[in-house]
């Protein structure tokens, strides 16, 4: 299992720093494929049909005051599947990949629901 910040996700916070356009990460989506999420992935493994979440998003503090990006959202499944990774993206459709995870398979049936809490950590290079 994985969690990765994927290229995209490293040159919008560089954007973000030198001030470019950048749109903060806010919409989560889950998917159903499997596979290891790395790094130059663009995409979730079979993004789900349920359309992506706007979480919540606040700064936190992990290690320093405001180290730590963190999004908080809830999907509700329309069916039954089951689900194995998850991603923070840049827009409801389409947008840029920011961070992805992938994990054990989650089996849903129709009304359940998963919370993802995703976090960024800064941390010294």
């Amino acid at each position: 299992m994985a969690t990765v910040l994927t290229d995209t996700g490293k040159a919008q916070i560089i954007a973000a720093i030198n001030s470019d356009s950048f749109t903060s990460p806010t919409y989560v989506g889950w998917g159903t494929g499997a596979g290891t999420a790395g790094e130059s992935d663009t995409t979730l493994f079979t993004e789900a049909s349920e359309s992506r979440v706007s979480g919540t998003k606040s700064k936190e503090t992990t290690n320093v005051s405001n180290d730590t990006y963190q999004v908080v959202a809830t999907i509700t499944a329309g069916g039954t599947k089951t689900i194995t990774n998850a991603g923070l993206f840049d827009a409801a459709t389409t947008g840029n990949l920011f961070v992805k995870g992938d994990f054990s398979g989650i089996a849903l049936s129709n009304g359940d629901s998963i919370q993802f809490t995703i976090k960024i950590v800064q941390t010294s290079a």
